[in-house]
């Protein structure tokens, strides 16, 4: 697990925000997943990166850094699964963001 923070340090290094998908995280509904992605883009934030850690979830030193952290819901979900529900979700925000019908309340 060090070893993995290391690299998705290394990875993130000048990130201006850093979620770490976590099962103990916040929960969100899409219009609030945008809405948070709205605010810091408007507040200039050059970046966000999303961690998600292998099989065994993100170290907790790592997971303690993060400026934010987020969960799917209180089921665990396999890391490689995480990476689509987390492409779609920020495909949904920016649909919401962009006043799209793609998100139907």
């Amino acid at each position: 697990m060090e070893a993995e923070a290391d690299l998705l340090r290394k990875a993130s290094a000048g990130a201006g925000v850093l979620v770490a998908l976590d099962e103990r995280g916040k929960t969100l509904t899409s219009p609030e997943f945008a809405a948070q992605l709205g605010k810091w883009r408007d507040a200039g934030q050059p970046e966000v990166c999303f961690l998600i850690g292998g099989a065994d979830g993100l170290s907790p030193a790592l997971r303690d850094e993060a400026d934010v952290k987020l969960s799917f819901g209180k089921m665990v979900w396999p890391h490689m699964l995480a990476r689509v529900m987390l492409t779609e979700q920020l495909y949904r925000a920016a649909s919401i963001l962009a006043g799209s019908p793609y998100h139907r309340e």
